[in-house]
């Protein structure tokens, strides 16, 4: 069952017992608690917030009620002011500007956010402007050589070069251009190189510089470009070029829920991040703009209002799919579409990109997971796999799903485009920095790791293909370092359990009240034992399960996601109790709602009998 990892049968034992999911409770912060509840949170809502907020003590307002109030002014950016009054210059004297930015969702709305601000808010016209966005295979991330030459050969040229999402680790690329004659203004939020901001850049604005005075450094690359746009607006309002009336760019803050809810950033104990996801959802779910209206097209009327689960779970894997296969720009065209028809029509390719991927995907997985059993066996503290004929532009899902399974960081690598090298990408656990992990690498082993990148959670590396057994043995060693012998294994983190009266859409709404909910701040998760009345497999390969599962006199519906393999059977059948974590859902039908629960895990406890 999907719940188990599916191992080899000649495996020990004990390794299957070492792999079998564990539902935990959260540990609870219990004067976070005992505050939430002297200022009016119900008990649920109390539980919920001291069960993510570990080491929090600032004021509750600014998490439970989201507001752009509680944003800090983009002045306290160090080269905030430098960067905006650059660009500002670049407006006023008719300069051919570049937009140079990543691919995956963060990058590709960072993009409108200043394309959109540049030619709307500013007057700069189209034809001054050029989208500079790299292939994932051919180019790689961030200002890659093949950008630069792009770059170079373009005519008329552009002065100036704005980034988003990427530039803080590209100084040799970033001295070239300045050598052509071309600033470079970075905008960006991932981990800078312990040697400091590139020195041949213009100005580099980014939350995560240690002279930087902008309190949370947590937010997204479209965060960073909506922030340095904004004190652009202001810098050109103060030389007059623009009148006072000018609109602010609250308007983008559409794009920027979706990209900071996609870049998978803290929504944690970030006021910030809270703040421009809860308003920018309330923007989308007004469908002024035609990409909104044709993802609610394709969903479904029942699938508005948005929700960030939609941008998470919807919208930000066919933005993704694109740059994973092929190059980024129907993503983009789709964002920017003036009209439902183009929306549309750009929205299929996404959608055809995301099956591909999916079936992709399962591939990889597979053999992922085959080549992982030996280093389980081992009891290695991370997963180290290659895949020789795997797409690099599913690494970063592959390794997500051996987290789940296995618990364990994982690191995906495929073949390069470059020869004899290989490319990859991470993922972390909650206990672990992967990004400090690499820099420990490149330390240990600076020749088998020449490019990295990333955050805590996610990073992508580029390693000689004749260095991969050191590379392997650095990272390891890196790892066990932060680790310090930490257990590994494969668990889940649930509120507790609910009343059977609980089973309400009053219930839901109280939750929803707390939302939005993402990284670091997880939708919340229960468990408890049921009695399956009736299930089916549904989906068009049969990998989902349709239930109804009873607690007490409750029936409910329930829905588990890619609960089994295509062709596999349930390990459980009707009258037989299941002890499940799951999520409060809302099911939409028709104009009607009702509750229906998701399941993440389940496990049967009494097997009366099995399905045959």
């Amino acid at each position: 069952m999907k719940q188990e990892p599916r191992l080899d049968v000649t495996a020990p034992p004990d390794l299957h017992a070492r792999l079998k999911t564990r539902l935990l409770l959260r540990p609870r912060n219990e004067v976070l608690y005992a505050r939430a509840r002297a200022e009016g949170l119900t008990e649920l809502q109390a539980r919920v917030l001291a069960g993510r907020l570990a080491d929090y003590e600032g004021e509750l307002a600014p998490l439970t009620q989201p507001s752009l109030r509680y944003l800090e002014h983009p002045e306290r950016l160090a080269d905030g002011r430098r960067a905006a009054e650059r660009i500002a210059t670049a407006v006023t004297e008719g300069e051919h500007i570049g937009i140079l930015t990543d691919y995956d969702v963060d990058g590709i709305t960072s993009h409108v956010v200043i394309r959109r601000t540049l030619v709307e808010v500013f007057g700069v016209p189209e034809s001054r402007l050029h989208s500079l966005i790299g292939h994932r295979i051919h180019d790689g991330y961030g200002i890659s050589l093949p950008l630069v030459e792009r770059t170079l050969g373009l005519s008329p040229r552009p002065s100036l070069v704005i980034t988003a999402d990427c530039g803080s680790s590209d100084e040799p690329r970033i001295a070239r251009l300045k050598a052509a004659g071309i600033d470079v203004v970075v905008s960006d939020h991932h981990a800078l190189p312990i040697e400091g901001p590139p020195p041949s850049a213009h100005a580099v604005v980014n939350p995560t510089r240690s002279d930087c005075q902008y309190p949370d450094r947590t937010i997204a690359g479209c965060m960073v470009a909506w922030l340095v746009m904004s004190l652009t607006r202001s810098v050109l309002i103060e030389w007059g070029v623009l009148p006072d009336a000018t609109p602010k760019l609250s308007a983008w803050l559409s794009y920027v829920a979706l990209g900071t809810v996609a870049d998978c950033v803290s929504l944690g104990a970030s006021p910030a991040n809270r703040a421009v996801v809860s308003h920018g959802l309330a923007l989308i779910n007004r469908m002024e703009a035609a990409c909104w209206r044709a993802m609610a097209t394709r969903l479904g009327e029942d699938s508005v209002p948005f929700s960030a689960e939609t941008l998470a779970f919807q919208m930000g894997p066919r933005i993704n799919a694109r740059s994973r296969l092929d190059d980024p720009y129907a993503a983009l065209h789709f964002m920017l579409a003036g009209d439902d028809a183009t929306a549309i029509r750009h929205l299929q390719t996404l959608d055809e990109d995301n099956q591909s991927r999916k079936a992709i995907e399962a591939e990889m997985v597979e053999e992922a997971r085959a080549l992982a059993l030996p280093q389980l066996e081992a009891d290695l503290p991370a997963l180290v796999v290659y895949l020789e004929s795997g797409h690099p532009g599913v690494q970063g899902i592959v390794a997500s799903r051996l987290v789940q399974a296995f618990g364990r960081p994982a690191l995906v690598l495929t073949p390069a485009a470059a020869p004899n090298m290989l490319t990859g990408s991470g993922r972390s656990i909650e206990a672990l920095h992967l990004r400090d992990v690499l820099q420990r690498v490149h330390e240990l082993a600076p020749e088998a790791l020449p490019r990295f990148g990333g955050h805590r959670g996610a990073a992508g590396v580029g390693v000689p293909m004749e260095r991969l057994k050191a590379f392997r043995s650095a990272f390891l060693q890196a790892v066990e370092e932060q680790l310090g012998g930490l257990e590994l294994f494969p668990h889940v983190f649930t509120d507790g359990t609910l009343a059977s009266g609980q089973f309400q859409l009053a219930t839901l709404l109280e939750l929803e009240a707390l939302g939005p909910y993402g990284r670091e701040f997880d939708a919340p998760l229960f468990e408890g034992e049921f009695l399956v009345e009736s299930l089916r497999s549904v989906g068009a390969d049969g990998t989902h399960l349709s239930m109804t599962l009873s607690a007490g006199a409750t029936s409910l519906k329930a829905i588990w996601f890619r609960a089994l393999t295509p062709g596999e059977l349930p390990a459980f059948g009707l009258g037989d109790r299941l002890r499940c974590a799951y999520r409060l859902s809302r099911n939409r039908w028709r104009g009607q709602e009702s509750l229906q629960l998701m399941i993440e895990h389940a496990e049967p406890l009494v097997a009366k009998h099995r399905a045959t």
